[in-house]
């Protein structure tokens, strides 16, 4: 009689772990259920209680570190970026300019306009330039500053027209009142 209370623990034990895994979806204690059913097996099979102790540990132990990320490698190949996430690389034009001491900057990209830092405090980046992004932290484009932009005290002035239309647009003026120095 003994033996079937044990089988009855372990199915009730593994039933435990699999509401817990359906509440959490967290592929974690889905292994331990596995563990569970063995340790059941053996218990029916008339095995002693260490063994069935040592059968649910060992198994749950290599399911969990073998098969959970191949699991976890699978369900989250599904997963798509989030509008976000799918910018980083994307390069954005600067609207105001981007100065981590300062605390501003303004750059738009596909349509919108986000608040802007540069990747380095260091770097200034100027207006209507092209800049890569790099990162998204909170609501705030971490830029690069692309290398075919000049830098500030050079005499290459080779901004495209449509970047000095679009930074005039976004500061209400018109593209021949923004000098380029």
């Amino acid at each position: 009689m003994l033996g079937v209370m044990d089988v009855i623990c372990w199915l009730l034990l593994a039933a435990v772990f699999i509401l817990i895994e359906i509440i959490s979806l967290g592929l974690t204690t889905i292994w331990f259920a596995g563990g569970a059913f063995v340790a059941a097996i053996a218990a029916l099979a008339g095995a002693d209680i260490v063994i069935q102790v040592a059968l649910f540990t060992v198994v749950s132990v290599v399911l969990l570190v073998v098969t959970r990320p191949i699991a976890k490698k699978y369900l989250d190949s599904k997963t798509e970026k989030t509008n976000a996430e799918a910018l980083v690389g994307q390069n954005a034009i600067v609207l105001d300019e981007v100065n981590n001491l300062s605390g501003t900057g303004r750059a738009k990209i596909n349509g919108m306009e986000w608040t802007a830092r540069s990747k380095e405090d260091s770097v200034v980046i100027p207006v209507g330039a092209t800049a890569k992004v790099v990162n998204i932290i909170g609501v705030k484009l971490i830029l690069e500053q692309c290398m075919d932009v000049p830098k500030e005290g050079t005499d290459d002035v080779s901004m495209s027209d449509e970047n000095i239309s679009e930074a005039a647009a976004a500061k209400d003026a018109e593209p021949g009142d923004i000098q380029i120095v």
